[in-house]
């Protein structure tokens, strides 16, 4: 099958989140997004989501330099090309360096406009197998309110919790809060908040009972990520140290941790997601999907990725309603049992509305 891509626009959506998501590294209040539409000759329309925020508080990309790359050089190099794969959009972006999330969007973007075309859901298009996916909620609140939306969260039936730490982070009411909810699975996520001074501490949260702790260190701080790994009975998962390929496979080398959150935007699009998929299950290294307080377009690929064969975790996958008091697809993502349902409509299945 070959198409042409006849036209690419940019829209801005910007909605106040329900409550603040609170990280060592920034306080979101309101999230700002792109979406990317993809139309070919005929008229069938492909969406794609850039998950950069408004400042480079998680990476150096922002949507004001999204917009910018998107616009002004992206476009010009895809814009009328004929495509017989939606990989050929990762070639043909290799000249511009940098900037994953700003192609990831794009190419997201061409991916479900093929999927449309050969009228296959997306997940069915990229090997994915149909599944319920499990879904996992994000507990990023002051240390006061964390009991509370944990509380929340299970009630609301999620099949895994995460919480956000720090070195401040009080480790008898984390293991309180495990022990507690003894079917419960609980992550940790450090955003890279511990250093070499607070190694210890690091190591005191290893008795809370967390099934893994993500990012403990700064993304480039591989030689404590492989001492955290030595040390630790709890696992070590990668987050913000894997942009590339080649960043799982140093991890590999270095022993540095035991499973990585896959993230479309960080690493580029569906093209560089699948390569790292198919490493890490040569490797048996554990998989999961994470999260970018994202709207649903982002969410919808995000639910494709996730039924791959090897992504057994649950990802970061609320409702539409845990962030949004409305989203911008139709239907609105439901979780029910602590699952997701794939859908089974053409591409990433629902119908976007901007």
């Amino acid at each position: 099958m070959e198409l042409t891509i006849a036209g690419i626009e940019l829209r801005e959506v910007n909605k106040p989140l329900k409550r603040p998501f609170k990280t060592s590294l920034q306080t979101v209040e309101e999230r700002e997004s792109l979406i990317v539409k993809v139309t070919d000759a005929e008229g069938v329309e492909g969406y794609g989501e850039c998950v950069a925020f408004s400042t480079p508080w998680y990476t150096e990309e922002t949507v004001v330099s999204s917009r910018f790359v998107i616009e002004k050089v992206l476009v010009p190099i895809l814009l009328h090309q004929s495509l017989k794969h939606p990989g050929h959009v990762n070639r043909m972006f290799q000249q511009v360096k940098g900037n994953r999330m700003a192609k990831a969007a794009i190419e997201m973007a061409v991916w479900d406009l093929f999927a449309k075309k050969k009228d296959i859901p997306l997940w069915k298009m990229v090997g994915g197998e149909e599944r319920a996916i499990p879904a996992g909620v994000v507990v990023a609140a002051d240390p006061e309110k964390v009991e509370e939306q944990v509380a929340e969260a299970v009630s609301a039936g999620y099949s895994r919790i995460k919480i956000k730490i720090s070195p401040d982070s009080d480790l008898d009411m984390l293991a309180g809060i495990i022990r507690k909810y003894p079917n419960q699975l609980f992550f940790a996520d450090a955003n890279g908040a511990f250093a070499e001074e607070t190694f210890d501490k690091l190591l005191e949260l290893d008795q809370a009972g967390f099934t893994l702790i993500e990012q403990p260190f700064g993304e480039q701080q591989w030689q404590l990520h492989t001492k955290a790994k030595k040390a630790m009975n709890t696992a070590i998962c990668l987050d913000e140290s894997i942009s590339s390929i080649e960043d799982v496979q140093r991890m590999i080398d270095e022993q540095a941790g035991d499973m990585i959150v896959l993230k479309m935007g960080r690493l580029g699009g569906w093209s560089e997601a699948l390569k790292v998929a198919r490493l890490c299950r040569t490797h048996s290294i554990g998989m999961w999907v994470g999260g970018m307080i994202e709207f649903g377009v982002s969410k919808a690929h995000n639910l494709a990725l996730a039924s791959l064969p090897g992504i057994t975790l649950p990802g970061d996958f609320s409702d539409s309603q845990h962030f949004w008091n409305e989203d911008i697809i139709i239907p609105e993502i439901i979780v029910e049992n602590g699952e997701i349902e794939l859908s089974v409509e053409s591409g990433i299945g629902y119908e976007v509305k901007l």
